[in-house]
């Protein structure tokens, strides 16, 4: 899914946007983020009901860069979220509501923290 709203970004030409959904997740893979290391520490479900989803998409050094959270559960109302690395749609549907902006959005890799942060701009 991540890879498919990057190329609706370059398709459509979509300069930002901010995004929310749910839905049925076959496979669902959160991230938590590890300062120390520096990278996400990933974790993988099956079939569970995505309950919110919610992010942006902005770009980074040219390429499209989706960045999303969510939360699901499962069958017997367990719950679960983090940072979004990967979801494949499951039996049903996922809905997605896309807002583009009208103002192209970067992220930049912050050497303090170790992570890609949204570049907002200076104001002037």
């Amino acid at each position: 899914m991540l890879a498919r709203l990057g190329t609706l970004m370059v398709d459509k030409d979509i300069p930002s946007a901010i995004l929310s959904g749910f839905g049925f997740a076959g496979q669902i893979t959160f991230g938590f983020f590890d300062f120390e290391a520096c990278e996400y520490k990933p974790k993988s479900y099956k079939n569970l009901e995505v309950t919110n989803l919610t992010g942006s998409l902005a770009w980074k050094d040219g390429k499209p860069l989706p960045h999303l959270h969510a939360t699901a559960g499962s069958s017997s109302f367990e719950g679960v979220g983090g940072h979004l690395l990967a979801l494949a749609v499951g039996r049903g549907s996922m809905e997605i509501h896309v807002k583009v902006l009208p103002d192209r959005l970067e992220r930049i890799a912050d050497a303090s923290i170790g992570a890609n942060i949204l570049h907002l701009g200076s104001a002037g």
